[in-house]
Order: C-alpha cells, then sequence, then structure tokens
C-alpha cells in the first residue's frame, strides 16, 4: 500500500515514515515544496497524478497558531483551500484521504471532553481556517476521515516536550500554565493510528469508517502537569531538571486565545477502527528518554 503524505518537516509525517518504515506493507511517501505546495493548486493536483497512492494523508499546514491572527488569508489558503484541492483530486482518483485538524476547533468552554458530535465554535483564526479545511475535505471527497488531535509532541522539530528539556537545561524554574487541560499526544502514536485506519481504508472500508474522528492521547492533564512529567522522566534519567512553577492563562497573554479545555473524547476511534492511543504519560516517558539518548540530545 502506498501512503502518501503531505509535507515533509511536520512532526506527524516525519513519525509516519519512521513507523511505516519497518512495514512491509506500507510505501510511505512524503512531498513538500516545491513540488506539492498547498497554496498552489497545479502541484497539488501534479502531485497526485505522479504519485498515485492508495491513500493521502494530509498532514501538511499552516500551525503558527499566533502568526495566524496576523496572516488570516494565507493561514485560510493553506489550511482551508489547499486541503479542499487535494480531497477533490483524491477524489477524482477514487482514492480516500485522511485529514489532520485541531482541538482549536472548539471554543474550549466546555467542562467535559469533546466529542465528534460537539459543535464548533472556534476562537482563533489557526481554528477558524482549520474548521474551514474540514469542511473542503468533506464537501470534496466523501471517503474522508478527518483527525481531529491536539498536544502534539514527539522526538522530531520544535515541541512543548523539547522545548522543557532545552529550558531546564538553561534555568531553574520554568513558568508554566496551570489552568488549561488537554491530552498530550505522541506524534508517534498518531503515526501508528494513521497505519491502523489505512490499512482498513485500504481494504473494504464500510460507510462507519468516513467521517469525523478524535485521535489523542489517553488520559489527560494541564501544561503544568505534562512538564512536571518531562521534568520527573528526565531526573530519572540523568537529564536536565528544573523545578515547574504553576502560573494562570491570564498571567501568560498570547495573540490567539488557547481553549480552556482540549481534552478529546476518543471513543469513536476505538469502536470503528480498534485503535486506542496509549497512556499520555507512557508515551512522553519514552519520548523523553529517547531524546535524552540521542546524539545531539534535547535541542
Amino acid at each position: 500500500m502506498k501512503l502518501l503524505v503531505t509535507g515533509r518537516h511536520g512532526q506527524v509525517v516525519r513519525a509516519l515514515v519512521e513507523r511505516s518504515g519497518g512495514n512491509r506493507a506500507f510505501e510511505t511517501v512524503a512531498i513538500g515544496r516545491p513540488q506539492f505546495d498547498l497554496a498552489n493548486a497545479a502541484t497539488i493536483r501534479n502531485a497526485m497524478e505522479e504519485e498515485r497512492p492508495d491513500v493521502v494523508v494530509s498532514a501538511a499546514a499552516y500551525t503558527a497558531v499566533d502568526q495566524a491572527e496576523s496572516e488570516p488569508d494565507e493561514a485560510h489558503r493553506i489550511n482551508a483551500v489547499g486541503p479542499g484541492v487535494l480531497a477533490e483530486a483524491a477524489a477524482q482518483m477514487d482514492i480516500p484521504i485522511i485529514h489532520f485538524s485541531t482541538d482549536y476547533v472548539f471554543s474550549g468552554m466546555s467542562p467535559e471532553p469533546y466529542s465528534e458530535e460537539d459543535q464548533p465554535d472556534p476562537q482563533s483564526v489557526y481554528g477558524r481556517t482549520k474548521l474551514a479545511g474540514e469542511a473542503a475535505v468533506a464537501a470534496a471527497n466523501p471517503r474522508h476521515v478527518i483527525l481531529r488531535t491536539a498536544w502534539v509532541y514527539s522526538p522530531f522539530g520544535k515541541n512543548f516536550v523539547k522545548t522543557m528539556l532545552r529550558l531546564a537545561s538553561e534555568r531553574d524554574e520554568i513558568a508554566v500554565v496551570s489552568d488549561q487541560w488537554g491530552n498530550p499526544t505522541s506524534a508517534l502514536d498518531i503515526a501508528d493510528g494513521i497505519v491502523q485506519i489505512a490499512g482498513r481504508l485500504a481494504e473494504k472500508p464500510f460507510d462507519k469508517c468516513f467521517g469525523i474522528f478524535h485521535l489523542a492521547g489517553t488520559g489527560d492533564t494541564t501544561w503544568s502537569g505534562l512538564a512536571e512529567k518531562v521534568m520527573q522522566v528526565s531526573q530519572e534519567n540523568g537529564g536536565p531538571f528544573a523545578g515547574i512553577r504553576p502560573i494562570t492563562t491570564a498571567e501568560f497573554p498570547t495573540k490567539a486565545r488557547r481553549p480552556v479545555n482540549s481534552r478529546l473524547a476518543t471513543r469513536k476511534l476505538a469502536q470503528v477502527y480498534d485503535w486506542v492511543a496509549p497512556d499520555w504519560q507512557r508515551s512522553v516517558e519514552a519520548t523523553v528518554v529517547r531524546l535524552l539518548q540521542s546524539p545531539d540530545g534535547p535541542s
């Protein structure tokens, strides 16, 4: 089976290339600019015709949440228009598409974890453009799987876990927001989920295989709780350590509003695809240990 995944350097892309590399049933091809550019419809269609995959994984996106507030048109082109063109090209070739979305499509004000049936109410440009991308993909290709995820980290690129390790090597104390809740999600776990989903889609999918699903780590915590776990594992394995000072969202203002509650219910994915992400603490431990053991350290 050939998976075509958009983007070359994102966390999910790199995780998927690594995870599928050991599976002889999968060939994963990652494409990015200039061959594939979400802001250039011609490159999207050309790449699809050239690669002719069995399943498309739409992972590339405009993810600069605060910068999007100043670049709404660019964010919309990349997060909404481009994925719609990709989904249409896939539909014309009778290919299913797996498209990634985000917890930011919700207001974050619910006291409960969000299910797929809950009404979106994005509070930022990023969230609104990602919701528009969901609609564009669904309208263009009925054979779509839209995966909302949250709080993604990995051994690759820039993310919260790597930032905490870097800061711990530079200071004794780190101030971290303690009143936002979510499901820390390893990109490597996301990649495992994609392999499971893609395998089902390439066989004989039934109607319930398509639609919106939530894919996130099992269990929840706050950003400060996640930071404390990172410090615990790092200290136990001889890595850098810093104390975590909990602060409120009001004490750490950002240009774009962050959801207070980013928790996602994942029962639907478990029921349809028989896949559940590992406990978030176990996945964080594995990532921290790997980063500490890497030749380049936790940079």
